[in-house]
């Protein structure tokens, strides 16, 4: 979407002037701010430390939007894959979500708990989500039922689209 313009009078002469979308910081001092596509100011417009909590990782498998991942320990380094229950004794529990694709070995930004995951499809709204057998993946069903699976409550779904996203501590399947 592009940003709307307007009139200002610079030197004694009307000028049309577009808004800025994004900030730059002090640079963009004295400017017009525009709103997203969303309606809403882009975050680069906020004072430091208002807006989601976020982390950004390396990767170390493709990501796709919406995706629940697991941080894990690479080498020493923090490291985002996908969170699967079928993984063992808990390996691949989950501790975030991605709104944007990533191709690894890109870096993804990792949204934290009490967020809302707004890139998911096909939830019923007031049900409860649980980490899934399928990587980066949620179910309706209450967890799986395989032994040395893990049972992980990730959160409740606002809308059809949307995953409140706050998970409990996960319990392996005797």
């Amino acid at each position: 979407m592009a940003a709307q313009t307007f009139l200002d009078r610079v030197a004694g002469k009307l000028k049309q002037i577009t808004a800025i979308l994004t900030s730059a910081g002090a640079a963009d001092s004295g400017k017009i701010a525009g709103l997203d596509a969303g309606g809403r100011f882009d975050l680069s417009f906020m004072p430091t430390g208002l807006g989601p909590e976020t982390i950004t990782l390396p990767t170390s498998e493709n990501l796709a939007a919406g995706d629940i991942v697991n941080i894990y320990d690479a080498a020493g380094a923090a490291t985002a894959r996908k969170a699967d229950a079928s993984a063992a004794s808990l390996g691949k529990t989950a501790h975030g979500f991605v709104i944007a694709a990533t191709t690894s070995p890109a870096n993804a930004v990792v949204y934290m708990p009490s967020q809302q995951d707004a890139q998911v499809t096909g939830l019923t709204p007031g049900v409860e989500y649980y980490l899934s057998d399928t990587p980066g993946g949620v179910t309706a069903a209450p967890g799986p039922t395989t032994s040395g699976h893990a049972s992980q409550l990730v959160g409740i779904a606002s809308a059809a689209g949307n995953l409140l996203f706050n998970p409990e501590p996960a319990v392996q399947l005797a």
